[in-house]
């Protein structure tokens, strides 16, 4: 039977810039920040990370910086998609080469492809590495989603060990839980959803709020993994105007602006992002001054 990467609240991470670069040694503040905190996992160069405003030499820097700065403490997982299987076959394998402990990949985007096109592409990425692999459902990204036939069928590699599940449809959720083996494991890519997935059988979140609110979002998870269904949901719905508000523009805009706003001075956005809208920047440091985070 195939094991989880991680239960609990794993921090898709931002990833700090300045004008040369990447500024490395913030990054390495970041990774002790969410481990202090209790974070389960990383994701490093996922969505939140601009994964695609990196050259791939960059990329994998990146991800062996944070491999050697976890040390073994948590999990890292490693984003290594592309629309291009051969890409992310290069990129997988070499952040495996780095010591990554997982895999996360998301859907082809752009051209992207039918349901057996899916099955060909992981299963060639799946088939050229010896990690876990963490599918990535995220159609308003990709313009394309699995079906839970697609999961199935996925299920059975070795290396495939579920999925991160973004689709806003938790009818698929539900419908996956089912036709799925139990050692096909689904995580919520969505924070404000976390609670309800974990309620159809998520075992936890890859969050963006985690990048401000570590303790909180590993609290929610733990409540829910240890029965405490209540406070696990009372503190969903505490933190529901901040997920919401995360999301006023597009990821990762408004929560590097709420972390350099918090002080954690991760530097600017890559073009085409821009920062925050004046009003809702507004909006945003609203939410976070009704959560108590110090303004």
């Amino acid at each position: 039977m195939k094991s989880p990467v991680f239960t609990g609240s794993a921090t898709a991470l931002v990833t700090p810039f300045k004008a040369s670069g990447v500024n490395f040694d913030k990054l390495g503040e970041l990774i002790e920040y969410q481990i202090e905190n209790g974070t389960s996992a990383l994701v490093i160069n996922g969505t939140t990370g601009e994964a695609s405003t990196q050259s791939i030499p960059e990329h994998l820097a990146v991800i062996e910086y944070a491999v050697r700065r976890v040390n073994g403490r948590i999990p890292v997982i490693a984003g290594t998609g592309s629309n291009d299987t051969a890409d992310a076959i290069t990129m997988s394998r070499s952040a495996e080469e780095s010591g990554a402990d997982a895999l996360l990949i998301v859907n082809p985007y752009y051209n992207k492809t039918t349901q057996r096109g899916l099955v060909a592409h992981y299963t060639a990425i799946a088939d050229s590495v010896n990690v876990p692999i963490i599918l990535y459902n995220v159609p308003s990204r990709t313009n394309m989603s699995f079906v839970a036939g697609t999961y199935r069928e996925l299920s059975a590699h070795k290396n495939i060990v579920g999925v991160k599940e973004a689709s806003d449809d938790i009818t698929l959720v539900a419908k996956t839980r089912a036709v799925c083996p139990p050692d096909f494991y689904i995580w919520s890519g969505d924070d404000a959803k976390t609670v309800p997935m974990m309620s159809l059988g998520a075992l936890g979140v890859i969050s963006v709020a985690s990048n401000i609110i570590p303790r909180e979002m590993a609290e929610i998870t733990a409540f829910y993994l240890s029965g405490k269904t209540k406070e696990a949901a009372d503190l969903q719905i505490k933190y529901n105007d901040l997920f919401d508000k995360l999301f006023i523009e597009v990821n990762p805009v408004p929560v590097k602006a709420a972390m350099n706003i918090l002080g954690l001075d991760v530097g600017p956005l890559r073009m085409p992002l821009v920062e925050l809208a004046p009003e809702n920047r507004e909006k945003l440091i609203s939410a976070m001054k009704s959560v108590g985070l110090m303004v």
